[in-house]
Parts: structure tokens; sequence; C-alpha cells
């Protein structure tokens, strides 16, 4: 199934994602958690976290809200270990308001009307069905429970470092990696919208925004060795690596500063359950 080589690729990157992913998309997860703040600030409120990863809306909610439980859910095992190394470093009564569990979007091992919340940052444009994790979601809502998200827009702009580094594989004769699965990325904030009321949402809301990311020289060649293209950089021989990695170095300090800065377009969405 996809889900399952989903969840089989985040183990395998669970590390990287982590050190060099998981930041560029936390300021978003922070800006989502500011939107949920109403339901979320509510003590006693329990809370899903769907694709949960290593923790950037579970970790800052818990820290945020002493009055709020997170259950965090993910399709990776690697993905939850990492995000509870990082629990291991918060307080006994911060690490008792959180669990953990692997779980599919589509399949949550939850009771009708269980949480008064979802959340989730950057997961569902990657299921099979999102009208089928829509709906798991709604289930597991109470009345009047809230889901608020963030994923990607659809965007056909190139960031500039990338075009430096196809350029090269294809000088050096490599062909680019398979995509990391992201053909559900939302076509426009109307379907975004559209797609939360026909899963039995009201109170629909959606806007648009822009994620904004400076990357440096050295921060982006980290990204791509320990994260992005791991696999690549280590099916070079030493050599090759080494004359990959100068090349591709050069070729991106010609770079005009502003074309480092990594900038995507995405969507906050939020609706809530209805009674029926």
């Amino acid at each position: 199934m996809v889900v399952t080589n989903q969840g089989e690729r985040y183990d395998r990157m669970a590390a990287g994602y982590g050190r060099w992913w998981a930041p560029v998309l936390a300021p978003s997860a922070e800006t989502l958690l500011d939107e949920l703040e109403p339901v979320l600030a509510a003590p006693g409120t329990a809370a899903v976290d769907i694709g949960t990863g290593t923790g950037n809306l579970a970790l800052a909610a818990l820290a945020r809200w002493p009055g709020l439980r997170v259950t965090g859910i993910d399709a990776s095992r690697e993905m939850l270990l990492a995000l509870e190394g990082a629990m291991a470093e918060r307080t006994a009564e911060e690490r008792s308001r959180y669990q953990g569990q692997v779980a599919f979007a589509a399949e949550l091992p939850f009771d009708d009307a269980t949480f008064d919340a979802a959340m989730s940052s950057f997961v569902l444009q990657l299921v099979p069905s999102r009208a089928k994790a829509l709906r798991e979601i709604r289930r597991v809502l109470r009345p009047g429970g809230t889901l608020g998200y963030v994923t990607w827009l659809r965007d056909r702009s190139v960031f500039a470092p990338d075009r430096v580094f196809d350029a090269l594989l294809a000088e050096f004769g490599y062909e680019d990696e398979p995509g990391d699965g992201r053909c559900g990325d939302l076509p426009s904030v109307a379907v975004a919208a559209a797609e939360l009321r026909r899963a039995g949402f009201r109170d629909v809301a959606a806007s648009r925004s822009t994620l904004e990311h400076p990357f440096t020289v050295e921060s982006y060649i980290g990204f791509l060795r320990e994260f992005d293209e791991e696999s690549l950089f280590d099916e070079m021989g030493r050599t090759e690596r080494h004359r990959f990695l100068a090349r591709l170095r050069a070729g991106l300090m010609a770079l005009p500063d502003d074309d480092l800065v990594f900038r995507a377009s995405i969507v906050y969405a939020s609706g809530r359950r209805s009674d029926g």
C-alpha cells in the first residue's frame, strides 16, 4: 500500500528530517497553533496530531498550554521514536500529557467522538485519499470539535538551488530520484474549503500564505546530503562525491542571496464537526 511505503520512507529519513526539514516547517506550524488557540487553550482539551512527525505541533502545543493533552499518530515508527527522544528532555508533567501511536490518517484507531480538536502540519498532501482522511478525522472529533491544518498549495516555481543541483545531476550522469509523493498538493484555497465541507465540516475557513526559509550554501548542502538526497550521495564514490560537492558549492555561491530563500505557497484550513 502507498501509505506503508510512505511510512517506510519516513522511517529511513527520520533523523535527517528532524535536523533539516522540520525547522523549515516549524514557523508555519506555530502559526497554525496561533489560529487554533481558542480551542487548544481550554483546560482539559484532548487533541490528535495527524502525522505528528518529529513534533513541530505536539511539542510546541504541550509547552504553550498546560491543560492540553496530545495524542500523536504517524505512519512512521522512527518519526515517533524521534519525537519520544525530544519528549524525554521535557518535564515529567509535559510527558504525562502526550502519547504516540503508529497509525494512518484514514484509519484512526480511536472511538467516535474521542477528541476536542485535530491538527496537522504538512501531512494531508501525502495521504492516498484526503477525502477519506478528512472523514475519518471528523469521525473521531466530538460534535463541535475543530480540525485545523496547514499544507502545500500547488506551485510550479522552481527553487534556484534546486536548478543548480539538477543540472549537476545531469552532468554527472545521475537521474533525479522520484519525488516525495506530493501529488496531493492542493490546487487552490477554494478546493481546501470545499473538501472540508464535503467531509461534513462547517464554519469552514481557508487562507493562502507563503512559507519562507532562508538557506545558506552550507545548510542547503546539508539538507541534500543528510535528508533529501542522502541515498544519492551514499551511492557516489569518495572522489566523485568530492568533485560533485565542490561544483555544487561553487554554483550555489554564485547565486544572489535572495535566491537562497526558499518560498512556497501554503494553505491554512479549518472547520468544525457538525452536530449531525
